[in-house]
């Protein structure tokens, strides 16, 4: 029952992280969706007195509760996240699109779409169609200046019109066919109230100090040891200090690179959860929480790169240090990412790499490593940043794929990067949690504000070098490798 919980925890606040502020349908809903096979296998169980369901069954199960996830996710999908269709442009501006009855859906009067009109010069982007949504406008028409230059002049007439009613966005879904969509501000409404959360600097301290306590315990646990005051000081607070500071570094990353784009986020919040036998970490992590829009797609890139290599920053140096104080022992028959008593260096190539150059010869076919809790510490920030540089959706790899090569080739990318690495955990079952989260993540990012114009080559180049280093740290070392290795 304590792991039901805690799994349902975990999807929660998963579904609450990532996926709620994509879509209108009930975050409960998705999380009994999402939790539906596990409590249909509970069952079973139950009534079967002890026996598994079919995997026939167990597949029928998992694949419908998946897909009828996503349908409601893109049922509800909030249509400032959706892929807005293009429809074949009128020859002049259209004044009134919209049946009559639709009328009381505008966010403009026949006056104020006038002034509209206006903002947009023909020699900077030709205004040709009109399209009115309950949130907003979208503007289509002929880009005819550098993107850069149409953004900043009509985001300019807008905010000189209208002032900050409207957050003014330039995305082009399809290539060559940019338009702008004017969002309602959501700071704008309800009377004007503002609603973005601030800082809350009471709130992440009381988190951190929660995640010091859970993580100190998991520290003791992976090891096997009382809580003492001497187990404390040579186990518990090594592992949690050094965790900590791998996700403050991920997290203060992402929220100095947002401050630096003047972009409002919160304080980085630690999430703590007690640590489990098939998850014995004491924490999920840290986020922060962006409250405004991000401006541009370099802006974008920045805030994934910055956040994971802060991570690696600490996590690599953390690994390194510990398999110097670390034990070799024999290897178990159960091999896993979190067997940190008997842990088979072979499960990644980094660690294969780094295992080989502390152990030398002593690491052979038949050695495991009996990490020390720093090492504990490093190894699980590595398998954090692996897992936030998977090119999908709000993790930092999706972010960098966006901003790389567009929105909507973006999604496409991450959509088959899911199904890969659920190819591959059939292979590979250590990987299969991973596959079975990143399913569950919506694959298109919202668009940032002026989501047309491109990054620069370099940012290209450390895209490309990010993606190598995913390889690394995800693939098991391959048999060419370890022979050569002497593993």
């Amino acid at each position: 029952m304590i792991w039901l919980l805690l799994l349902g925890l975990i999807t929660y606040l998963f579904i609450t992280q990532w996926v709620a502020s994509l879509t209108r349908t009930p975050v409960w809903l998705l999380w009994l969706v999402a939790m539906l096979p596990v409590f249909v296998l509970i069952a079973w169980t139950i009534a079967f007195q002890g026996q598994t369901m079919p995997l026939r069954f167990t597949a029928i199960l998992f694949a419908g509760c998946l897909v009828l996830y996503l349908y409601l996710i893109q049922r509800g999908r909030i249509s400032r996240s959706s892929p807005i269709e293009p429809e074949p442009l009128a020859a002049e501006p259209i004044p009134d699109l919209q049946p009559p009855n639709l009328a009381s859906l505008r966010p403009l009067n026949s006056d104020e779409e006038s002034h509209l009109q206006t903002c947009f010069p023909w020699s900077v982007f030709y205004l040709r169609h009109l399209e009115y949504h309950p949130q907003g406008v979208v503007c289509r028409g002929q880009l005819r200046t550098s993107p850069d230059k149409a953004y900043e002049t009509i985001r300019a007439n807008i905010e000189a019109e209208f002032g900050d009613r409207f957050d003014v966005i330039f995305q082009e879904y399809f290539p060559g066919e940019p338009f702008f969509e004017l969002l309602l501000n959501p700071s704008t409404l309800l009377d004007g109230k503002n609603q973005r959360g601030g800082l809350r600097p009471g709130f992440a301290l009381l988190l951190g100090f929660l995640t010091l306590f859970t993580t100190t315990w998991a520290g003791l646990q992976v090891v096997g040891r009382v809580p003492t005051l001497s187990a404390l000081m040579e186990d518990g607070f090594p592992y949690s200090i050094a965790i900590l500071v791998f996700f403050a570094a991920r997290s203060f990353g992402h929220f100095i690179t947002a401050r630096k784009f003047q972009i409002v986020t919160t304080l980085p919040y630690f999430i703590p959860i007690i640590p489990l036998p098939f998850f014995p970490v004491g924490t999920i992590g840290g986020f922060t929480r962006l409250e405004t829009r991000i401006p541009n797609r370099k802006a974008l890139f920045d805030i994934g790169l910055v956040g994971a290599f802060l991570g690696l920053s600490v996590s690599i140096p953390l690994l390194a240090w510990g398999l110097l104080h670390s034990d070799l022992v024999g290897l178990s028959g159960q091999a896993g990412i979190f067997q940190f008593k008997a842990l088979d260096p072979r499960l990644s190539i980094v660690l294969a790499l780094f295992s080989k150059l502390v152990f030398g010869k002593a690491l052979s076919a038949e050695a495991a490593i009996r990490l020390h809790p720093s090492g504990i510490a490093g190894w699980v920030g590595l398998l954090f940043t692996a897992f936030n540089l998977m090119p999908i959706g709000q993790l930092d790899g999706g972010r960098m794929v966006h901003a790389v090569f567009g929105r909507r080739i973006g999604a496409r990318i991450g959509r088959i990067s899911r199904f890969l690495l659920l190819g591959l955990a059939l292979v590979y079952p250590h990987l299969l949690l991973w596959a079975v989260l990143l399913l569950l993540l919506p694959a298109l990012n919202e668009p940032t504000l002026n989501d047309v114009v491109e990054v620069d080559s370099w940012r290209e180049a450390i895209g490309l070098m990010a993606l190598v280093i995913l390889i690394l740290l995800v693939l098991p070392a391959p048999k060419f490798l370890t022979t050569a290795l002497g593993m």
